[in-house]
């Protein structure tokens, strides 16, 4: 049996790794090109983000190219990894169990949690690690009751060099992506195809047959006898809209904002991103130098990076946007999403004065990176593990099919949801 695996990011890399071991034949078909960790030019480009010469949100892919940003309002970008791996490579890559809702729709996916955390041998960053500050922020937190913990991590600590750039590729390996599952599918038999992006469907008698692959003026068709897409939920999303199926206007983004003060000599950059986080009602917080609102922010400029101290507030925001064809996407922060972003903000003040950080404390850009929801899951459909109304033939294997923002890190989520997809599907 031939599957097509359209998507290389968590979801795309796990349904690999679990349909090949299992014997099927794979074709990954990855819309970008491969990875390159791109943390080496960062010293050039700090003198041109104190000179003002860098611009705004509209330039970062100059500078970080795998990075695809969308503005979906005027005070909201979406981030998104465009490359082998997805998103995978440019996250701090936080493995917490995030599974909010689905005691709702009836579905546990403990086991795939279980396993996930064994195979990547998931621990949290030492604390004789963290720089001094992190640490006393994170007693702070305990103090006033915030109930701190440390993150758990897919990261191999003997060869992390703490240089705190994470989200912009790892040089050394110590970072876990999905390009080592994606590794393993290929020794037992997987192919990837790179710079194919899948522009629809092919469905003969109700049942999906293969895609189209359009790059540019020329065209190519992949058959199979079944389709996984794992094309995060933008990519997902137009597939599924240029294949003539209807998705739902209900995208969530787990929206985030950092809140920055100053402590000389701080240097919050030299240890991993996110090394504790403090969990309230539909939001957290977490230590957590933004690195593009440094560069590319115009309120935070003027400040050094070695001086800079940042909380980071992801909330579980309104399950309320929506992409079009062609990509683009109208999503707003609501008043909703305004009251519980106020509230996480006062908090994340707290800690910074209580742990000897100066103002001015100024917000950084609003921005997203959980995309999901489009497709989603009802409790009828979790037997099957496939939204009603698609076609024989196609399942979905990413974020798309959460209903509910998480306000958390959500790498193991999509994993998870993936093997459960893909074992579903193999049975």
């Amino acid at each position: 049996m031939k599957i097509i695996i359209v998507g290389s990011g968590a979801g795309g890399g796990t349904a690999a790794l679990v349909l090949a071991s299992k014997g099927y034949d794979i074709t990954i078909l990855e819309a970008g090109k491969p990875f390159k960790p791109f943390t080496r030019y960062l010293t050039l480009v700090e003198p041109l983000k104190m000179m003002g010469l860098l611009g705004g949100e509209s330039n970062i892919n100059r500078i970080f190219p795998h990075m695809n940003i969308i503005r979906s309002a005027r005070d909201l970008v979406l981030v998104r990894g465009i490359n082998l791996g997805g998103s995978t490579t440019i996250s701090c890559v936080n493995m917490v169990r995030t599974e909010h809702g689905f005691k709702k729709l009836g579905l546990d996916l403990s086991p795939e949690f279980e396993e996930l955390e064994k195979k990547l041998n998931i621990k949290a960053i030492p604390m004789k690690r963290w720089r001094p500050l992190t640490y006393k922020m994170y007693q702070t937190a305990e103090n006033l009751g915030f109930n701190p913990k440390a993150t758990p991590k897919a990261v191999k600590l003997d060869k992390c060099n703490s240089c705190g750039l994470c989200e912009m590729g790892c040089l050394t390996g110590a970072r876990w992506d999905s390009n080592q599952f994606l590794n393993e599918a290929i020794k037992m038999g997987a192919v990837i195809h790179t710079s194919s992006p899948v522009d629809k469907l092919l469905i003969e008698k109700g049942h999906v047959t293969g895609v189209l692959i359009r790059s540019g003026s020329s065209t190519k068709i992949v058959k199979a006898d079944a389709v996984i897409l794992a094309a995060g939920c933008v990519g997902t999303a137009q597939i599924l809209k240029r294949s003539g199926f209807k998705i739902q206007d209900k995208l969530w983004a787990d929206i985030v904002l950092t809140v920055g003060g100053i402590s000389k000599g701080a240097k919050q950059l030299k240890e991993p991103p996110m090394t504790w986080f403090s969990k309230h009602e539909n939001y957290i917080l977490s230590p957590y130098l933004d690195i593009l609102s440094h560069f590319f922010h115009k309120p935070w400029r003027n400040v050094s990076i070695n001086d800079r101290v940042g909380i980071m507030i992801k909330i579980a925001d309104t399950e309320k946007g929506t992409i079009s064809y062609d990509g683009s996407i109208q999503k707003t922060i609501t008043d909703n999403d305004k009251l519980t972003m106020n509230t996480a903000i006062s908090k994340a003040k707290t800690i910074l004065e209580a742990s000897g950080v100066s103002g001015p404390f100024i917000k950084g850009m609003y921005n997203g990176g959980h995309l999901g929801g489009t497709v989603h899951l009802k409790k009828e459909d979790i037997s099957s593990m496939k939204p009603s109304g698609l076609p024989e033939g196609l399942w979905v294997a990413d974020l798309s099919l959460v209903p509910y923002s998480q306000g958390l890190p959500t790498i193991m989520l999509t994993s998870a949801l993936a093997m459960r997809v893909s074992n579903t599907l193999s049975q």
